[in-house]
C-alpha cells in the first residue's frame, strides 16, 4: 500500500507564479544578506539589492524579444551574475535552463537544441566558443558575462544598465506552465531534459516546514544546474533565507565562510561532509555555529553521518532526483540511528510505494523498487518516449532506486536497480558492500560494481581511494567483511586502488565509467 505523511499546511498559494512569489520575497526579506563567494573575489550584497539587479535584466530581456514560454539557458558558475540571471528569466515568465557550468561545446548543443532555447546567458569566454563553433543555430541572443564580450554578443553590463521596469520585465504565467528544464547531468547516457512547472517547484521550496537555514545563514556547494542548487536560489530568494553560495568546493574556505558568517545550516553530498569534517580536524578550530547538515544526492554510508554526530553536528540523510526533488528527509532532532541508517521519512503531500521484484506492494522490512509521487514532481522530460518509461499510468514515477520502509516509516536506500551485483543468482547490494567497507581505517572513499565473471556472471569488484598513509589490499578486505559476519559471497572478490573516484558535477560518483574499466579489462 502507499506510504504518505501527513500534510503540511504551509503550501504555497496555489494560484501563485514564481515570478510573482519573487516579488513577494524580496518586499517580505529586503535586507536578507547574501555572500557569492569564487577564488578571485567575494560579493557581499542583500536581497533587496539583487531583486532590482533582477528586475532590470528581465527588462532588458523582454526589449530584446524574450517572451513568455521562451526557453533561457543560463550557464555561469555561482556568483551575483548567475544569481541575478536566473531571477530574471522567471521574472520574464520565460522557461529557465540552468546549464552546468563545466558542460562542453558538444552537451551545450545537445541541451540548446532540444530545448530550443533561443537566448544563453554565458560567460564571456564560453560566448566567444558558441559564437565560433557552436553547432546549434537556433539561438536569437548571447549574452556575454565578463570585461572583453565578443563581437556579435550582448555585453552583460548592458543588460543591467537598464532602467528597471516592472511592468515589461514581469510576464506571468499559469502555475502549471513549464518555469524550468533541469539537464541532469546523470550518470550514464546523454543528459535528459527534466520539466518542472511553478507549482511543482513552489511546492518543493515549501515542502519543509522548516527548511535548512531558517533562522540562522545556509550555505550552499552546489554549482547551478543542479536541482539542489536551484532549490536553494529559490529559498533564498523566496523565503528570505541568508545564504552563502561557493563559485568552487573549497572546504578550508567553506570552514572559513561558516564562522565569518555565522552558518548554522548546510547540505550536499558525501564529499563535501567529508571534506567538512577533515577541515575542521585539520584546523582544530571546529565547525562553529553549523548545526544542521543535509547529506542527499548519493549514497550516505552510516559511519559518516555518526562521524559528524561525533563533531557535534547533526547530519541527516534525504533522498529526491531532480525529478522528485525531495521524496524523503530525516531531522535534525532524529535519534541518531534513524539519521545514520534510514533515509527519513516521507515529505509532507508525498506518496511513496515499494513495489517487490514479483511486482507486489513489499511490506514493512521487504525491498522493492521505490515508487513516489507528490506536488513537487515533474510532469515529464523532454523527451516524451523516456517519460512513458518512467511514470505509470496512474502518476507513479519509477525511481529505478531500491529501498525498504521500516516500522517507524523511515525509508531505507539499499541500492540502484542497475546497481545490483547478481552473483550466482543472489543479489548483492553495491551499497551494503561500500558501508561495510566505509568503515574500515584505511578506506577515504569506496564505489562497488558488479564485473563480469565467466563461473558466476558476476562478482564484486570494489575502486577504493586509500587514505593517505594508509595501505589497503584484498586480504584487508577479506578480514573485515569477516569481522563484519556478513555472507561471504558478498565479500569483494577484486580491488582496485585509485587516487579518486569520478563524479558528476555535483559530486555524485559515477559508476559507469568504473563499469566501462573492467569491461576493457576482462
Amino acid at each position: 500500500m502507499p506510504y504518505s505523511s501527513r500534510t503540511y499546511s504551509g503550501r504555497p498559494d496555489p494560484a501563485l507564479t514564481l515570478g510573482e512569489a519573487l516579488r513577494r520575497g524580496a518586499a517580505a526579506h529586503p535586507d536578507s544578506r547574501l555572500v557569492l563567494h569564487s577564488p578571485d573575489e567575494m560579493v557581499v550584497t542583500d536581497l533587496a539589492r539583487t531583486h532590482e539587479l533582477s528586475l532590470r535584466v528581465a527588462t532588458a530581456l523582454a526589449e530584446r524579444g524574450v517572451v513568455a514560454g521562451d526557453v533561457v539557458a543560463v550557464q555561469l558558475p555561482n556568483g551575483l551574475p548567475s544569481l541575478v540571471a536566473h531571477a530574471a528569466v522567471l521574472l520574464r515568465g520565460a522557461v529557465l535552463l540552468p546549464v552546468v557550468s563545466i558542460y562542453g561545446t558538444a552537451e551545450l548543443a545537445f541541451i540548446l537544441r532540444q530545448s530550443g532555447a533561443t537566448t544563453l546567458i554565458t560567460s564571456a569566454d564560453r560566448a566567444a566558443e558558441v559564437l565560433d563553433s557552436l553547432p546549434y543555430d537556433g539561438l536569437r541572443d548571447v549574452v556575454a558575462v565578463g570585461p572583453t564580450p565578443p563581437a556579435k554578443s550582448t555585453p552583460w553590463s548592458t543588460l543591467v544598465d537598464t532602467i528597471p521596469d516592472a511592468r515589461a520585465a514581469v510576464d506571468d504565467r499559469d502555475p502549471d506552465d513549464i518555469a524550468a528544464l533541469l539537464y541532469t547531468s546523470g550518470t550514464t547516457g546523454e543528459p535528459k531534459g527534466v520539466r518542472h512547472t511553478h507549482r511543482s517547484l513552489l511546492a518543493e521550496i515549501h515542502s519543509m516546514p522548516n527548511a535548512p537555514g531558517q533562522g540562522g545563514a545556509y550555505l550552499n556547494p552546489f554549482p547551478p544546474g543542479h536541482i539542489a542548487s536551484l532549490g536553494a536560489m529559490l529559498r533564498t530568494l523566496i523565503l528570505g533565507i541568508p545564504t552563502v553560495f561557493l563559485q568552487k568546493w573549497d572546504a578550508d574556505a567553506a570552514l572559513d565562510l561558516i564562522t565569518t558568517y555565522g552558518v548554522t545550516a548546510s547540505g550536499g553530498v558525501p564529499f563535501h561532509l567529508a571534506g567538512l569534517l577533515d577541515a575542521a580536524e585539520r584546523s582544530g578550530r571546529g565547525l562553529g555555529a553549523l548545526r544542521d547538515y543535509l547529506v542527499g544526492a548519493a549514497g550516505v554510508a552510516p559511519v559518516l553521518i555518526e562521524r559528524a554526530h561525533a563533531a557535534g553536528l547533526a547530519a541527516y540523510r534525504a533522498y529526491g532526483s531532480s525529478e522528485h526533488p525531495t521524496i524523503t528527509s530525516g531531522r535534525p532532532d532524529d535519534p541518531l540511528a534513524w539519521r545514520a541508517f534510514t533515509d527519513g521519512r516521507v515529505m509532507p503531500g508525498s506518496e511513496i510505494r515499494i513495489v517487490g521484484f514479483d511486482g507486489r506492494d513489499a511490506g514493512p522490512g521487504e525491498d522493492g523498487e521505490i515508487l513516489s509521487r507528490g506536488p513537487e514532481m515533474f510532469v515529464g522530460y523532454s523527451d516524451p518516449d523516456l517519460t512513458a518509461n518512467v511514470i505509470t499510468d496512474d502518476g507513479w514515477l519509477r525511481t529505478g532506486d531500491i529501498g525498504r520502509l521500516d516500522e517507524n516509516g523511515c525509508l531505507t536506500i539499499t541500492d540502484r536497480l542497475k546497481d545490483i551485483i547478481v552473483r550466482g543468482g543472489e543479489k548483492i547490494a553495491s551499497k551494503e558492500v561500500e558501508d561495510i567497507l566505509a568503515t574500515h581505517p584505511a578506506v577515504a572513499e569506496v564505489a562497488a560494481v558488479a564485473e563480469p565473471d565467466v563461473r558466476y556472471g558476476e562478482r564484486v569488484c570494489v575502486f577504493v581511494v586509500v587514505r593517505a598513509g594508509s595501505t589497503f589490499g584484498l586480504d584487508d578486505v577479506r578480514a573485515h567483511f569477516a569481522a563484519a559476519s556478513v555472507a561471504r559471497q558478498k565479500t569483494p572478490e577484486r580491488v582496485v586502488i585509485v587516487p579518486e573516484l569520478p563524479r558528476t558535477p555535483a559530486g555524485k560518483i559515477r559508476k559507469q565509467p568504473l563499469r566501462n574499466r573492467l569491461a576493457t579489462s576482462a
